[in-house]
């Protein structure tokens, strides 16, 4: 699992452009524009981009860019998430290369290729005629717009509205608006099908969930807080300290403390966490959740990239919400 699209847009890493040339100006982008879907219209020179970061021109931007402009043929994601669009819109035949945090779809023409430390000169021997990325460190989107390349900045969603939306953005953009429509429709069907279709606890269950073991959490803020939110859930770092930030660094103490009825880890890819190891844990073990087998495992990838596969990730958690309503016998 790696840390751009699973902690980047809370943790906001420093990453540098990596070229030859002048350094340009700084111009980190962070998670407070998480709503922002930056689109530009270049011909040639930076000068000619029409950068637009504001929530209101986000679909205007997208438009313009398709309008304007023949449907792109090599394009290049930057982004583990707007890969797995591309290809679910029926765009991959345009992708010509992917980040090296991209691997899935496992046919995605994945390269050396990073959207954390991205190296100019690198993406522009692909001869791209778009670049889809998530992260603009540096002023990285100024220095594709001087080597005269399209570029549509799309940051991590911050809701289920902001998915759409981006599919939506993708699909106009690479030609295939139809299909980018049809997927949307599809996923709003499906994950109220898991909302309306998972079990219902009376009083709410608590739950913990777990980005990584140094007990880093969210809260219902958040992008999976909403959507645990709308199975019933109660999340008990709402009411942890530094709840404001929607990421909260939990301690042991305090998990234990709330004795949460649900644990949900997605950190088992990246840190090897399981019920066992959960179990383990100093004090662990009489923590509800533990004790009554309701430690649910999540995929790191599916728990973290707001995109096709959150269809994937509703599933999973209506499964496990009756899985554990069943062990209770409730």
């Amino acid at each position: 699992m790696n840390a751009f699209d699973r902690l980047g847009r809370w943790r906001a890493p420093r990453s540098r452009v990596r070229t030859s040339r002048a350094r340009p100006p700084r111009g980190l982008l962070t998670a407070g524009a998480a709503v922002a879907v930056l689109a530009s219209l270049l011909a040639g020179s930076a000068a000619q981009a029409a950068i637009r970061p504001d929530h209101a021109m986000r679909h205007a931007s997208a438009a313009a860019i398709g309008a304007k402009r023949k449907p792109p043929d090599r394009i290049i994601s930057l982004s583990p998430t707007a890969t797995e669009m591309l290809y679910a819109i029926g765009a991959g035949r345009q992708v010509v290369a992917v980040d090296d945090d991209s691997d899935y779809p496992a046919d995605a023409p994945r390269t050396k290729l990073s959207g954390l430390e991205p190296n100019v000169e690198a993406i522009a021997r692909y001869n791209p005629d778009l670049v889809v990325v998530s992260y603009n460190p540096e002023g990285f989107v100024k220095s594709l717009a001087a080597l005269g390349v399209r570029v549509l900045l799309e940051p991590a969603a911050a809701d289920l509205a902001g998915t759409y939306a981006q599919i939506e953005a993708l699909g106009r953009v690479t030609g295939h608006a139809g299909r980018a429509a049809a997927l949307v429709r599809r996923m709003r069907a499906e994950i109220a099908a898991a909302i309306a279709g998972a079990p219902r606890f009376s009083p709410p269950e608590t739950y913990y969930f777990e980005l990584e073991t140094d007990f880093y959490s969210v809260t219902s803020s958040t992008y999976v807080g909403q959507l645990l939110k709308m199975f019933g859930l109660r999340n008990i770092a709402d009411a942890a300290k530094g709840a404001s930030s929607g990421y909260p660094q939990l301690s042991d103490e305090y998990i234990v403390k709330a004795d949460p009825r649900i644990i949900f880890l997605a950190d088992t890819i990246c840190c090897g966490q399981s019920a066992r190891t959960v179990a383990a844990r100093p004090g662990w073990g009489n923590v509800a959740a533990v004790r009554d087998g309701a430690v649910v495992g999540l995929n790191d990838d599916i728990a973290s990239r707001w995109g096709p596969r959150v269809v994937d990730l509703a599933r999973d958690i209506e499964a496990a919400l009756w899985r554990i309503k069943r062990h209770r016998g409730a």
